[in-house]
This record gives structure tokens, sequence and C-alpha cells, in this order.
């Protein structure tokens, strides 16, 4: 018998308050990015921007997404690891892929010359939390203490790297594309 089956308590007991503060962040942020989506949505577009879109913004959602079903994968009242391991990793599995569709996105949009920070922020890091979450369920069966702080780290940075992200997107939108547009206008 195992520490938390002598004890009737699973390896995701103690994880509660955690995956509700984080859940509750990324499900606030998501409908953050929709209102935001929205504000900008009458704004002339190109199909450089669009196509600049789904490499920059709808990765975000993506990503808040994924933390969203931690959270509430991680909540549900699972007797072991297991089963909860096999949905973290089939995320991971998932996650790896769409880093990779990102990556391929960021390389072949014209809209906007990615510099590192945005390799880092839009492919890196997300591409090192999903193959963690992969990683972290590989090895949740032998031993589920540490797998389930690699979770944590996981859902904690594609949080973060959603805020930078969003971040970065919408002054870029204040900063640089607006006064690009106001600049395109010409003069009365």
């Amino acid at each position: 018998m195992t520490q938390f089956s002598m004890t009737g308590m699973t390896p995701l007991s103690g994880w509660q308050n955690f995956y509700v503060i984080v859940g509750s962040s990324a499900g606030a942020l998501i409908g953050l990015q929709f209102v935001v989506m929205a504000l900008v949505a009458d704004l002339p577009r190109t199909p450089s921007q669009a196509q600049a879109g789904n490499a920059f913004a709808t990765p975000n959602t993506v990503h808040f997404g994924a933390v969203l079903f931690l959270a509430v994968a991680l909540c549900a009242p699972w007797h072991g690891i297991g089963a909860a391991a096999v949905c973290w990793g089939l995320l991971g599995l998932a996650g790896v892929v769409y880093a990779l569709i990102v990556a391929r996105r960021l390389r072949v949009q014209t809209a906007y010359q990615p510099v590192f920070e945005d390799w880092l922020f839009h492919a890196l890091l997300p591409l090192a939390a999903y193959a963690t979450l992969a990683a972290s369920a590989c090895v949740a069966r032998a031993n589920a203490r540490g797998p389930m702080f690699g979770v944590a780290a996981a859902a904690l940075l594609l949080l973060f790297v959603g805020i930078h992200n969003a971040w970065d997107a919408a002054t870029y939108h204040v900063f640089v594309a607006r006064h690009r547009r106001h600049d395109d206008q010409p003069d009365r």
C-alpha cells in the first residue's frame, strides 16, 4: 500500500486550492481575451495581420484553455493518479504538437518580424510547458509527488506566458499599430 492509500488521500488532494486559483485565473483571462478581440474587431486589417493573429493571439486563448482544463481535470474526484495523468499527458502531447504549429506560424507570417522574446514566449516556453506535462504523465504512476509539481509548474508557466503575450499584444496595438494607422491617415 502506498502512503496515499493508507491515509485515504490521493496525490491530488493537496492541490485543490492551487487549481481553483489557477483555473479561475485562466477562465477570467479567457474572458478578457474575448473583450480585447471585441475592442479591436473594427480596426482595419490586412490578410497578413489575420495570419499574425493565428501566430500571436490565438495561442494565448489556447494556453489559458489548457490551464483551465488542467484545473478542472485535477479537481475531479479521482481515486488515484492514473486517469488524471492520462488527461494531462494527452494535453501535453497535443500541446507539443500545437507549439510546433505555432512556431511554424511565427516563421511564415509576414506582418511582423519576430524577435528572440517572441520566439521564447510564443514557441519555446509553451513547448517546454507542454513537454513537462507529457513527461510528468509518464512518471506519475511510479512517483506521484514530483510529477504533481511538474504539472503545477507547467500550468503556471502557461498562465504567465499567456499573460505576457496578451500584454505584449495589447502594448503593440496601442503604441505601434495605432500610431502606424494614425500616420497613414491623409491630412485634412
